[in-house]
């Protein structure tokens, strides 16, 4: 049975087990769900092709789970300030282990220490389940979406990562919370690439996070030397956004960045190095071609004449993937140090 302070247990066992930030909806569409088929019409989500995969169902949480009743929505911060790599950065997100399986191991705790006890059922869903989490998140009341698309939360600024529980309880929902951007254009002003067409809508294509983690094949030319020093995502519109002034760096042990050699070692690890070195990390779903493409592209970058050689041997090697990034990157370094 549903105790009567339902919603009040739910947010003192989150806060307990380290959950930054929860909220409850109802099981229905959220308000921008129609937006979504907007954005999949101009091919906005790129290569991700799962996106247009049975849309209605993704669009609407209640398709996806007929016999759900309450949505439940975490978050967990994910900000950090330490650097993880003497060259180059990795996302805030991705400088530990996977957010993914902190995030549902903390959702499973939650479930199982009330919703369980109290005879009810539930799915817990962290990113790889057909659910809109960020505007889902909004309904809940956890934060709004900014222009830049991510959610953001009053105290945790833009950094939150979201997990959602479907749960077939009636429970206590929470009120939607409003828009508090207001004027301010500060992340779709730092963008790199101009990836925002518009105010709200992103285009994936143009995004240095989708190139150099989702993006399966060569970065086009006319992104690479935009990429910077940024090897893994990129966390440019979140630095900006005045809500950070609230923002504390996340209190999750696991997420805390792991030290790493430089860029120049990291070019001349096989795949057995690679699979041990990022096992249990956001990194691994890259796989060691495209790490090394990434990495290339840092260098062409940043690079100097001492990792030339490193460059050089990656640029023989056998994927093609990795060829064209590393001798394009030779190309650069000699470009920039001829004399």
């Amino acid at each position: 049975m549903v105790p009567l302070n339902a919603n009040q247990i739910l947010r003192q066992v989150a806060d307990r087990i380290g959950l930054d930030a929860f909220g409850i909806s109802p099981v229905r569409a959220p308000t921008h769900a129609p937006d979504f088929y907007q954005w999949l019409a101009q091919s906005f989500q790129g290569a991700m092709d799962w996106m247009a995969r049975n849309p209605h169902i993704r669009a609407d949480p209640q398709a996806y789970d007929p016999s759900a009743r309450s949505l439940l929505v975490a978050g967990l911060s994910s900000r950090q300030t330490s650097p993880a790599l003497p060259r180059g950065r990795i996302a805030a997100y991705a400088q530990g282990s996977d957010y993914h399986d902190v995030l549902r191991e903390k959702l499973e705790s939650l479930a199982q220490e009330t919703i369980q006890k109290w005879g009810g059922k539930f799915r817990v869903c962290v990113d790889s389940s057909p659910l809109l989490e960020k505007p889902l998140a909004a309904l809940a009341g956890v934060g709004w979406q900014g222009k830049n698309t991510l959610l953001i939360h009053r105290q945790h600024g833009p950094w939150l990562l979201l997990g959602c529980l479907l749960t077939d309880l009636q429970l206590p929902t929470d009120q939607p919370d409003s828009d508090h951007c207001g004027s301010c254009t500060r992340c779709l002003d730092a963008c790199p690439t101009r990836a925002f067409p518009r105010p709200y809508v992103l285009d994936a294509r143009r995004c240095l996070a989708y190139l150099t983690i989702e993006n399966p094949g060569p970065i086009p030319e006319e992104f690479r030397p935009l990429l910077g020093d940024r090897l893994f995502g990129c966390d440019e519109c979140l630095e900006v956004c005045p809500w950070n002034r609230h923002a504390q760096n996340s209190r999750e042990m696991k997420l805390t960045p792991r030290p790493r050699p430089d860029l120049r070692e990291m070019l001349t690890w096989d795949d057995q190095r690679f699979r041990s070195e990022f096992r249990g990390t956001p990194v691994f779903r890259l796989k060691r071609n495209r790490w090394l493409r990434n990495i290339s592209v840092v260098l062409g970058n940043i690079g100097t004449a001492e990792d030339l050689a490193a460059l050089e041997k990656a640029s023989q090697e056998a994927d093609p993937l990795v060829r064209e990034h590393a001798h394009w990157a030779v190309q650069r370094i000699r470009g920039r140090t001829a004399t």
